[in-house]
């Protein structure tokens, strides 16, 4: 970029490249960056937009009031036990699943896609859903946000990709000659050779159990089981509702309400963006090999 042996209107291009590759990253990080110093400034700067570049009048109030309520930990607890569970057991139904759909040996493969792809643009609907979770006793259980939606279409279909064009027939045909079953050759060659897809699904399950919403909104009315996106809205809705409630005091409220509002978006989002850089190399590469082909 901006080389010598380049002509001036190859320059001109690189410039004009950078320049809006500058601002497209600029738009697309203020927002957080806004929210990030908003959680350390006082909620009357930020209303009165005087909080723009730098925090104004620094305090830790948000902060403070969010992790002194109990059920914020109770709520980490419930989602960091969600998102490791929920991840494994989405990995483990969705990887054999999507191996055995790229073998070309497998009868009916073409039909068990079909029906899999079906699902992505059709389905039973809230209500015949939610009847079918309560006739297995399913409902306001842990296992209602394990289990049944464990198995995403997408993330089968990436999957299946990856190992139809990666995994090449030679290498199980050598594996067969030399005694090995298709699962140890699953286990113990497939594994190994897809970290790749691994940590891109895995990614995927993580980031979608961790800001798992509706769900739980619908399935799960016990307290002690509410993960912490439920806990976090709840904990605005109660604000606001004393807000409405109150007249002689509702201007503090709302400043309360504030000021908790961007600290509870921090501290929601902050562990995936934490967790992300250490397996961002494997995003780009997985994605890439599981959409070329299929």
């Amino acid at each position: 970029m901006f080389g010598k042996r380049q002509s001036l209107g190859d320059n001109f291009f690189d410039g004009i490249v950078f320049i809006l590759s500058i601002a497209i990253l600029i738009v697309m990080a203020y927002p957080l960056y806004f929210i990030i110093i908003a959680s350390f400034s006082d909620p009357t700067y930020v209303n009165t937009g005087r909080v723009w570049l730098l925090p104004s009048h620094i305090t830790m109030e948000g902060y403070n009031r969010v992790f002194a309520d109990a059920r914020i930990w109770r709520g980490y607890r419930n989602t960091i036990f969600y998102t490791v569970a929920g991840t494994l057991i989405s990995l483990l139904f969705t990887l054999p699943a999507a191996y055995a759909l790229s073998r070309k040996d497998l009868k009916g493969r073409n039909f068990l896609m079909m029906y899999f792809v079906f699902t992505m643009f059709f389905s039973g609907g809230l209500i015949p859903t939610y009847l079918t979770m309560n006739s297995f006793k399913l409902t306001n259980t842990i296992w209602v946000l394990l289990i049944p939606f464990s198995v995403n279409a997408y993330n089968l279909i990436i999957s299946r990709t990856f190992f139809a064009s990666t995994i090449p027939q030679e290498l199980l045909e050598a594996a067969i000659l030399d005694g090995c079953g298709n699962t140890r050759f699953f286990v113990s060659v497939v594994l190994p050779l897809s970290k790749a897809i691994i940590a891109v699904i895995g990614l995927y399950c993580a980031v979608g159990q961790w800001n798992q919403f509706f769900l739980s909104l619908v399935y799960v009315r016990s307290e002690s089981l509410m993960p912490l996106q439920i806990v976090l809205r709840n904990l605005l809705l109660q604000y606001r509702f004393l807000e409405t409630g109150a007249s002689s005091n509702s201007s503090e409220i709302q400043r309360i309400a504030d000021v908790m509002k961007y600290a509870i978006i921090i501290i929601s989002t902050v562990p995936v963006m934490c967790f992300y850089p250490f397996i961002q190399k494997y995003f780009a590469k997985g994605v890439m090999i599981g959409a070329v082909k299929g």
